[in-house]
């Protein structure tokens, strides 16, 4: 693979279509997959921290940083991925990866940016827009989002206001203030931080919500049930009318991102 064009591409970017650290999905039209160039991927320990070891060499990100993690687990989930690679390397079959790799090379150089693009999704947060017909997709919407405002209620003193419609209600900004001390709280100092940030802000892009991300960062919810609980609307829609390969297939991936950000963030937890 060159130095500079592996498909690993991990900056933290503010896109057009969805404001998300991460990058690497292929695209169609897009250049092969590089063949797998190792036999053996472990985690070893090394200078300030853990680090993933292609053939006895040590991984780097796309900035050509070393890809060093804060623990051992995870740096062993990551070795997994790439030891899971089979003729090639296919960067979108490593969520993890790509998400360390962002951590790295973007996130820990612009946490206050990051961190204020995940405290603004509070603003307008998913959880808070709720259908008024049909009847049944109200009801959903109630099932899965009511313990969402609670455990924000309970976790951070934030008291937010739900309308119905999409029409932009502004939330108290006690409540925002509240909300954003304790991701502040959460993401901390030290080694781990531009990790746990960097899940952080991936499970609110996928989510749209960064009440059901900190949830699922605090192990108040899983992965699983945090991102089923932010695509009720969708999952409603396809019980009605089915769904289409490619919204499917879109869906999978998501989930994927969405499981592996909950898997860091509970690999990098503040002690």
């Amino acid at each position: 693979m060159s130095d500079k064009d592996d498909g690993f591409g991990s900056a933290f970017f503010v896109g057009e279509q969805e404001r998300n650290p991460l990058r690497g999905s292929r695209q169609p039209g897009e250049k092969p997959l590089p063949r797998r160039f190792y036999k053996v991927a472990v985690a070893a320990p090394a200078e300030g921290g853990f680090g993933v070891f292609l053939d006895g060499k040590p991984a780097r990100t796309p900035a050509r940083n070393m890809l060093i993690l804060p623990g051992e687990g995870l740096a062993t989930a990551l070795a997994g991925e790439w030891d899971a690679q089979a003729e090639t390397v296919d960067p979108a079959a490593m969520p993890l990866t790509r998400l360390a790799n962002s951590a790295i090379d973007g996130v820990a150089d612009k946490m206050d940016e990051v961190l204020g693009d995940v405290v603004k999704y509070a603003g307008s947060d998913l959880i808070c827009y709720r259908a008024g017909e049909p009847a049944g997709l109200a009801k959903a919407q109630s099932a899965a989002w009511d313990p969402y405002v609670h455990f924000v209620r309970e976790e951070c003193g934030a008291r937010l206001i739900l309308s119905e419609g999409v029409v932009f209600h502004a939330q108290p900004e006690e409540a925002l203030e509240a909300i954003a001390a304790r991701i502040s709280a959460y993401v901390g100092a030290g080694q781990g931080a531009p990790f746990r940030l960097a899940a952080l802000h991936a499970m609110t892009t996928l989510t749209g919500s960064c009440v059901i991300a900190l949830a699922a960062a605090l192990r108040k919810m899983d992965g699983e049930a945090a991102f089923s609980a932010a695509h009720v609307d969708e999952d409603y829609q396809m019980r009605l009318w089915g769904g289409d390969e490619e919204a499917v297939a879109r869906l999978t991936r998501r989930r994927a991102d969405m499981l592996a950000a909950a898997e860091m963030s509970l690999f990098c937890a503040p002690a």
